[in-house]
């Protein structure tokens, strides 16, 4: 299988950093991230004297990025690029040395993880998880009925803006900044089903292979999604850059709730909410590519995918979230996913949208910092 996102090398910080020199998010960023191409063993003994330091400036970070004032932006921006850069590493195979397995990069992981999840339950309607109703297929129907009414369900950023008005350099950067979803969503599924059993992971196991382009190389959906950058001339040195802080922390909640197991049911619901969403957003990109002629080659994946997510979610209502729906815990977490993709979505779309159309509605509540890192 093709790797999804390519690496990112960090050439300014080619050995480890044994002292930041000032105390800033980004500074905080490039020491850490130093470690990466690092093995475990070597940092943990390395590092273990300034576990505290380390500690407590990934915890400041944290703090600043969830809190009022004038840093708030800039440590959210650099919060995420640091989950973002951690992940990147421990989702691919390593060809050199690797920090995975050090336990203090774990701390630092978790305390990074900690703090996404709860920003992201602060966007949670006070008591709105609690109304859900018992009945698997009634709960469904309250969790599909909540967001056909939220605001990424029909968000103008597609309906608008992409079907009506985006140009090829809009194209490409959506793409850009889709590949921490759609550039790895088969590596999701192979994650999430671990534990699983009848038909919940059969139905995962049939997500998988439609992805895997049912045994055909060629129609990997991995594969098909790198056929765009071939239209744009998209390079792994342009993808971190065009990253900002909602398609960094987007991407990093997909990861974080597929790899743990006790985050499985929110993984139920965030990626069955991302495959009942797609269809009609993807129909909007493919009229967007139509109008403005670009290359047949770049288009396949979106096309494949009005039909294919259809069907998936679909399934993945009937097969994984009704059966696992039976118990309070797993439709609190279902529930949780869910709306923390339909929130997080949102957010995304709306600085999409502002970022493309300065001063039109709806637009963000944060940007990413002019100078990030």
């Amino acid at each position: 299988m093709e790797t999804q996102l390519p690496a990112i090398d960090h050439p300014s910080t080619p050995a480890i950093r044994t002292r930041i020199g000032r105390t800033d998010a980004a500074a905080l960023v490039e020491e850490v991230s130093s470690w990466l191409t690092v093995d475990a063993d070597e940092i943990d003994a390395k590092f273990t004297a300034e576990r505290s330091r380390i500690v407590e400036a990934v915890t400041d970070m944290n703090a600043a990025a969830a809190g009022p004032g004038p840093h708030r932006e800039d440590a959210h921006y650099h919060q995420q690029l640091l989950l973002s850069r951690i992940y990147q590493t421990v989702m691919q195979i390593p060809d050199r040395p690797s920090a995975e397995g050090s336990v203090l990069l774990h701390e630092v992981t978790r305390l990074l993880e900690n703090a996404t999840l709860q920003a992201e339950d602060a966007h949670l309607e006070p008591g709105l998880l609690e109304s859900a109703p018992a009945d698997p297929r009634q709960f469904l129907s309250w969790l599909k009925g909540i967001v056909r009414r939220h605001r990424a369900f029909k968000h103008p950023y597609y309906t608008d803006f992409i079907n009506r008005e985006a140009r090829s350099e809009d194209l490409r950067t959506y793409v850009i900044q889709e590949s921490l979803i759609d550039g790895r969503f088969d590596d999701f599924l192979a994650m999430m089903q671990i534990g699983t059993v009848g038909a919940s992971k059969m139905e995962i196991a049939g997500n998988y292979w439609d992805e895997m382009g049912n045994g055909d190389p060629e129609a990997v959906h991995t594969h098909l999604f790198n056929k765009i950058y071939e239209v744009f001339d998209v390079r792994p040195e342009d993808l971190e850059a065009a990253m900002t802080t909602t398609d960094l922390h987007s991407g990093n909640l997909a990861v974080l709730l597929c790899r743990y197991r006790h985050l499985y049911p929110e993984a139920v619901g965030f990626l069955g909410m991302t495959e009942w969403l797609a269809p009609d957003r993807f129909r909007n990109v493919v009229r967007a590519w139509e109008r403005l002629g670009l290359p047949e080659v770049g288009i396949t994946y979106h096309r494949l995918h009005i039909t294919i997510d259809s069907q998936h979610a679909a399934g993945w209502f009937h097969n994984v979230v009704i059966p696992s729906a039976d118990s309070a815990y797993m439709r609190r977490g279902i529930a949780r996913g869910a709306l923390w993709r339909a929130n997080s979505s949102a957010r995304h779309l709306d600085e999409r949208l502002e970022l493309a159309r300065p001063g039109a509605e709806g637009a963000l509540a944060e940007r990413t910092p002019v100078a990030a890192g």
